[in-house]
């Protein structure tokens, strides 16, 4: 993915890619909204390993979805989140709060 994306690869299973800044966040926003919504998965796992770079929207984006799967009643996952995107959780000290699937 050299564009920022994000999309349905399965049911329960979104992959997000790209890089994620100022440019692509406000797009990711929406269709991820969307898609999380539109799911019929009440267990979302959303994988980062097409993650190319991130600056803190990409963090930011992580938090917005993970609010828009608990208004919708479901949980969301976090799966191979890249170096770049822990290190700003860490400095941020978001990284207790994210659900990183082991």
């Amino acid at each position: 993915m050299n564009h920022a994306a994000i999309r349905e690869a399965a049911p329960g299973l979104l992959q997000l890619g790209g890089v994620l800044d100022y440019r692509s966040g406000p797009t990711l926003r929406t269709l991820g909204a969307y898609l999380i919504k539109a799911s019929s998965a009440q267990a979302l796992v959303l994988d980062c390993a097409a993650v190319k770079k991130s600056s803190s929207v990409g963090l930011s984006l992580l938090l917005a979805f993970m609010r828009d799967a608990q208004v919708q009643g479901k949980t969301l996952t976090l799966r191979a989140l890249p170096t770049d995107m822990q290190q700003i959780a860490e400095v941020c000290g978001l990284t207790e709060l994210l659900p990183l699937q082991g």
